[in-house]
């Protein structure tokens, strides 16, 4: 399907001279399959036809048929059709395009190498395309050199059949029928392979029959998968399971199938977690002695493993992969790093190795004669194939994003890697926005006949309150007195609270373009130093940003509040309206802080904040008193040179009480929200679920507490964020933070859900204490869904559909009714918003990493969050990263030679009480303080990381 849209998508960009022609349906073209023969044939036959139409149709016009099907090619030109291979044809266009050396130079790497090339006469370097083919394959006789070092037999890699003459690298897959078969008679298991981010030979599926995952450990039990792949997996013998790895990784292995860790961001939720939690097996761990941990525990906690026996379907990125040549001092970079060198004008084509970015990834090899340009680039690669006999999947290079380390080729690498859009938008999308500028009009939208009912509020005193420099502004608030004690004006009884939110629905209509661009991209993308909108600039900063002093439109909520408690009038109803404002202020969280706290500000927008602020407090209590959680997830912070975007410095981001003012008011619209739809669309509702973690969830939490001497209830929401608020200690300020960190991770993700689609509106079978298929654990609500944001997510454009047709202002539309294309939209929306994410935290990733190249910091205090047998994980609270400190050997505890001799090379290892004494004879526990330095550290193949090392 990706495929067909891409290849519609190009058909319909005019600049491309793409043009349809329905042969199916054209009297001179239609064919009718002939007895015997199959689809395939007759389809083939079809095309020739068509070709030969055009012959006639535009005579003295060549008319050029490609394929790469032999037999097809064969019988073309036995007709009379000037047919080509898609490398014969790049070839003749390389030979042509002397004007442009250097695109004409790159066009051939650009198609896949195929079967078909092996009968081509026109030779690749020397030795020919079969030689070229053979080497593109991983064909251990294509060379004779040997020069990768991977490609021999040797007793790590053996060949797997009888042919002598033939290397095999891996077990030959199983038929689809044969997978069928297993999997409905419960001796196979499929699943999404899912590969630990920095290892793509240590990975796991998800099992419901057997109510855990099943662990796929090493480049064997692989065979070939990767990550994101549907595969079938052969469970292995229940001697041969494994338990995990009680080691940490190797922080600076070069070995190929060695695991390395970065520093990187804190995993916030339990789907970011598996980086180190689950890093495998151990291999390429360090090599330390461990004592404390028998064997019987490890068999204890062995957990069911298998193998791979067939690949049901690839998630390969038609886009491709942001990688770099190979060039490291290893054996498999020894290609490369002679290709790089080659100074001739016309380099031949060579085989090499790229090393993608993301490390779920195993190299991949490719075929191109540009490896001395590109060898210090940051480059794009797709993958075409991966026969057994290849340790590494084949395919080709695409493209060049610029040098490795600039800002601008690693952030279009970040993009890349999160498959996050960073195209223009098209002129058809472009179209659907009104002119700038606009302006509200009211006979348009106030008048005798308006285009719906809409409420006059830009007399009401209203105010945004947004981080710096937001441009986006797509809420706004207000607060007002409708009811007095004693007709005392100083003396309120009842507020009206109004949340309002950009009208973005009356300028995005459904079966637009500009509609379904939104719904493709699903959500804005925030980068440390851009944004890349879901709808074009003009709607998202202009027409629909409520912007200070400038009329606009709106879809508001007001509730009716006691002054005296802070909270909601029982049994008042929240009035849902579409109006439009004149907002008097746009401020940052800070203005509206220090309004607030400034005992001298008597001005009414300061009275309307403090009041606001009131109500949100007792909001606040009360759902924290129904069991919502109050947990932290760290936020970095930059400031940036505003010539370069490079940071200049990096923090935790600081969150004030107008930050929490304002989340209050969005989650009562929230909420309110979602009852309003569901009530009126129990079918069709997009509501946003939060699913109670599984109670093996918390084990990191409760072990961890556990040896902190810390007692943990986990068995409602309310218990955990009642144990969480007496978790403290008098000597140590940050301790309920960390455990609120700790616990942030055991939840799993947030996802949007279409009511009727949802495992029914009853009992969750894991969810304890009435929590619902539709509840929000971590909120304590039994609904809840997104409307407060419709400039940068597509689920509140759904959201306020959805209350426009309740209201009675609008149709629904009809794809309102297709239960398939509206949960087809909420797991659209599910997959950009994590792929959103991502990159934001990608980019945060790759801005420290810039940052800290330029300023190393040599003492940082940091917090051990996790302890294994060979090391412990470190939080640096002010930066918001983590990294695993490892011990090597007594050598790098100790300063003089005769201390090592007096030094055990073993690490003693506690699991139950999550301490570990290294070779140098320091205890580490959980929780405990230390100092960092934090540094960049080259590593092969043109990679670097942030190192974090101990010097206290």
């Amino acid at each position: 399907r990706p495929s067909y849209e891409r290849l519609r998508a190009l058909c319909q960009d005019p600049t491309k001279r793409f043009f349809v022609f329905a042969n199916e349906h054209h009297r001179d073209t239609y064919v009718k399959a002939d007895p015997g023969e199959s689809p395939n044939d007759r389809n083939d036959r079809a095309i020739r036809v068509v070709c030969k139409f055009y012959q006639r149709a535009v005579p003295g016009m060549r008319v050029v048929l490609l394929t790469n099907d032999r037999g097809n090619l064969k019988k073309a030109r036995d007709e009379g059709v000037d047919a080509v291979s898609c490398r014969e044809f790049a070839k003749r266009a390389t030979a042509a395009d002397s004007g442009n050396a250097k695109d004409a130079k790159g066009l051939a790497d650009l198609v896949a190498p195929s079967a078909l090339d092996e009968e081509e006469d026109d030779g690749v370097g020397d030795g020919g395309s079969r030689a070229a083919l053979k080497r593109a394959r991983g064909d251990a006789d294509a060379d004779g050199d040997g020069a990768d070092g991977e490609n021999k037999r040797s007793s790590k890699h053996p060949a797997r059949d009888d042919r002598s003459s033939s290397f095999v690298a891996f077990a030959e897959h199983l038929s689809p029928a044969s997978v069928a078969a297993g999997v409905a008679g419960g001796s196979l298991h499929q699943g999404a392979l899912r590969t630990t981010r920095h290892s793509p030979w240590e990975g796991s599926i998800a099992c419901d029959a057997l109510g855990c995952d099943i662990r796929i450990s090493g480049r064997d039990a692989m065979n070939r998968a990767m990550d994101g792949d549907v595969v079938a997996v052969a469970l292995l013998p229940e001697s041969e399971w494994r338990a995990p790895s009680a080691l940490l990784p190797g922080a600076g292995a070069d070995n190929e199938d060695a695991e390395t860790v970065d520093v990187s961001l804190a995993p916030r939720v339990a789907d970011e977690e598996g980086a180190l939690r689950d890093a495998g097996s151990g291999k390429g761990a360090r090599s330390t002695n461990v004592e404390g941990r028998s064997s019987e525990s490890s068999k204890k906690d062995a957990t069911p493993s298998g193998v791979v026996v067939s690949v049901v379907k690839r998630a390969w990125r038609e886009r491709g992969y942001a990688s770099s040549l190979d060039v490291g001092p290893g054996a498999s970079g020894a290609a490369g790093r002679r290709a790089a060198a080659d100074t001739s004008a016309n380099p031949k084509p060579a085989r090499v190795l790229v090393v993608p970015v993301d490390r779920r990834l195993p190299k991949i090899r490719v075929v191109t004669r540009q490896a001395p340009s590109i060898a210090d680039q940051r480059i794009v690669v797709a993958i075409d194939d991966w026969p057994r006999d290849s340790l590494y999947p084949v395919g080709h290079y695409v493209k060049s994003l610029g040098p490795i380390g600039d800002a601008d080729a690693e952030t279009a690498a970040v993009l890349l890697e999160a498959d996050v859009d960073d195209r223009p938008f098209a002129p058809a999308v472009h179209a659907c926005v009104p002119p700038l500028p606009w302006r509200f009009e009211e006979s348009e939208h106030l008048g005798p006949i308006p285009k719906l009912r809409r409420e006059d509020h830009r007399s009401l005193r209203v105010c945004s309150v947004d981080p710096p420099g937001c441009r986006d502004i797509d809420d706004a608030l207000s607060c007002r007195v409708i009811e007095t004690l004693d007709g005392d004006s100083n003396a309120p009884k009842t507020f009206e609270l109004g949340v309002h939110i950009a009208d973005v629905t009356s300028f995005l209509k459904p079966n637009t373009a500009m509609d379904d661009e939104a719904r493709r991209r699903g959500t804005t993308t925030y980068l440390v130093n851009k944004r890349l909108d879901m709808l074009p600039k003009p709607l998202t900063e202009d027409i629909c940003s409520l912007r200070g002093g400038t009329e606009r439109l709106t879809f508001s909520v007001f509730f009716k509040f006691d002054a005296t408690t802070g909270l909601p009038v029982p049994d008042a109803q929240p009035r849902f309206t579409k109006a439009v404002i004149r907002s008097d202020a746009a401020l940052t969280y800070q203005e509206a802080q220090a309004m607030m706290d400034d005992p001298d500000d008597v001005s009414d927008l300061a009275k309307d904040l403090r009041n606001i602020n009131f109500c949100a407090k007792a909001l606040r209590k009360r759902r924290v008193a129904a069991g919502a959680l109050s947990l932290a997830s760290p936020e970095v912070k930059f400031e940036l040179d505003k010539t370069t975007s490079d940071p200049l410095d990096v923090g935790m981001y600081v969150t004030r009480e107008a930050n929490r003012m304002v989340e209050e008011m969005m989650l009562l619209a929230n909420v309110a929200s979602a009852e309003a739809i569901l009530k009126a669309f129990p079918s069709q509702a997009m509501l946003r679920r939060h699913p109670a973690p599984a109670p093996r969830m918390f084990d990191p939490l409760l072990k961890s507490c556990a040896a902190a001497g810390v007692k943990m209830d986990v068995t409602s929401s309310k218990a955990l964020a009642d144990s969480l608020d007496a978790a403290t200690r008098p000597d140590d300020a940050y301790f309920n933070t960390l455990l609120r960190i700790v616990a942030t991770r055991c939840m799993s993700q947030a996802v949007y859900c279409v009511s009727g689609a949802a495992k029914g509106r009853g009992r969750s079978d894991s969810a304890p204490n009435g929590e619902t298929s539709l509840s929000h654990y971590g909120l304590a609500a039994p609904l809840y869904t997104h409307f407060t944001s419709p400039i940068r997510r597509y689920a509140d454009v759904v959201v306020h559909r959805l209350l426009n047709a309740a209201l009675g202002l609008e149709p629904l539309d009809g794809s309102f009714e297709n239960a398939d294309a509206l949960r087809e939209t909420a797991d659209n929306v599910n997959v950009r918003h994590r792929n959103s994410q991502g990159a934001g935290r990608a980019s945060v990733e790759l801005h420290t990493h810039i940052f800290f190249k330029k300023k190393p910091v040599e003492r940082c205090e940091a917090r051990v969050v996790r302890v294994k047998a060979n090391g412990v994980v470190v939080f640096v609270p002010k930066f918001g990263i983590e990294a695993p400190l490892v011990f090597d050997s007594a050598a790098d505890f100790c300063a003089t030679e005769e201390d090592k001799k007096k030094t055990k090379n073993a690490c003693v290892f506690d699991e139950d009480a999550m301490r570990v004494t290294d070779p140098s004879g320091k205890t580490w526990q959980i929780f405990d303080r230390l100092h960092v330095r934090i540094e960049i550290e080259e590593l092969p193949a043109r990679r670097s990381r942030l190192a974090i090392r101990a010097v206290d």
